[in-house]
């Protein structure tokens, strides 16, 4: 045997250290070829484990009783698999609301379910376009419901590419590719955001407050506007409700993000790399598209015995002058309204839905959510024939 060992090195012709036993010196303080022995020093490990422990929940209190005292307080963070959970519950008739912002704001649950017999299920996203998830239910052979569509031109219409349609398209991909990691990982998260206030990673984290450097634009670099801060709680169904603070009389929270709609509905300049009509050509064949998608999936939905029904919800103050300039009615409601064939209802159309005034020009408050909705339900049992 030894010999075939031996035989075996000089064919290889491998460093003797490879076949040697380590010394003692070398399995306690390594060296080659393998480090055996790691010795602990002598040190008071059990108090330094409780010096450690105690910082990190004295650093963990401080900076929750901070965050609260700028107004923080514990609610689930919108996301992907808090998405991909509801739509999981869709049923065959479900009724979905689907949409942006304030489709998820404005609509009430509860109210609605007194008034159209089922609690709908909340799939409405922030910043987003409805075209996605309305594709998705339109291709979902099993569904047959109702759709409760919220129409904001600016993000209905949003091209491929944008962060309005990159938004709703990663809430289906998710829902069509979570791993049961993820979404175990959602089920134990959400118990800890219900009581923990800094956990806000698009206001709290490291990325998301360097984000909020004042950078001036510069030659060649852009810098994007900036989303608006927290101001809305949620619950596992995806209700959102506006934070109490932003909904006071004078406001300076509800201020501040009104000059953040501002430039965030402003349209983009056309890029320098094209000409200006280039640049609008496209953009209207893009527009085009849309309303003729937008009208396959209605179709689609209605040859299974599906409805759908959009709703411009409230808006007010500055943002509704933007928005009436840039995206008339009449380029946009009215004539997805006349392709799809679908009923509408306009909340300026009627004098109980237009009375109502949105303290940061874009949502409701969570008060006001409520009555509106209760308002809006017998218009919404009309154009179903509920």
């Amino acid at each position: 045997m030894r010999s075939s060992i031996s035989s075996f090195k000089k064919r290889l012709r491998l460093p003797h250290l490879f076949f040697r036993k380590p010394s003692r010196e070398e399995q306690i303080h390594g060296g080659p070829p393998l480090e055996f022995e790691r010795p602990i020093p002598p040190a008071p490990w059990r108090g330094i484990a409780a010096v450690v422990a105690i910082t990190v929940i004295a650093a963990t209190i401080t900076w929750e009783l901070y965050c609260r005292s700028l107004g923080y307080r514990p609610t689930l963070n919108d996301n992907e698999d808090l998405w991909t959970l509801r739509r999981h519950v869709i049923e065959p008739e479900s009724i979905v609301v689907i949409g942006d912002s304030r489709a998820w704001f404005d609509a009430d649950l509860d109210e609605f379910q007194k008034g159209l017999g089922k609690r709908p299920i909340q799939l409405a996203m922030a910043g987003s376009t409805a075209w996605p998830v309305l594709a998705d239910l339109s291709e979902d052979k099993n569904f047959h419901g109702t759709i409760i569509c919220s129409v904001v031109p600016h993000l209905f219409f949003a091209p491929g590419g944008t962060p309005p349609m990159e938004r709703a398209e990663k809430g289906v991909k998710r829902f069509r590719n979570q791993t049961p990691a993820q979404r175990f990982s959602e089920y134990l998260a959400m118990p800890l955001e219900e009581y923990v206030a800094f956990l806000k990673p698009d206001d709290l984290s490291l990325e998301a407050l360097l984000n909020k450097l004042p950078i001036p634009n510069r030659p060649g670099a852009l810098v994007p506007p900036c989303f608006p801060p927290y101001f809305q709680t949620e619950d596992r169904e995806r209700r959102a409700r506006m934070w109490e603070k932003c909904a006071e009389p004078g406001s300076e929270l509800a201020k501040e993000i009104q000059q953040i709609w501002l430039p965030l509905f402003t349209p983009p300049a056309p890029p320098t790399y094209i000409s200006k009509n280039v640049f609008l050509d496209k953009m209207s064949e893009d527009i085009q598209k849309r309303f003729a998608d937008v009208t396959a999936a209605v179709e689609k939905l209605r040859s299974r015995g599906g409805k759908i029904v959009f709703v411009r919800f409230p808006y007010t103050g500055g943002l509704k002058e933007l928005e009436d300039r840039i995206t008339p009615r009449k380029e946009t409601w009215d004539r997805l309204l006349k392709m799809t064939g679908a009923p509408g209802i306009y909340y300026s159309d009627f004098p109980e839905l237009s009375a109502f005034n949105c303290p940061e020009w874009s949502h409701l408050s969570a008060g006001d959510s409520v009555e509106f909705s209760k308002r809006l339900v017998p218009h919404l049992r009309g154009a179903l024939d509920l």
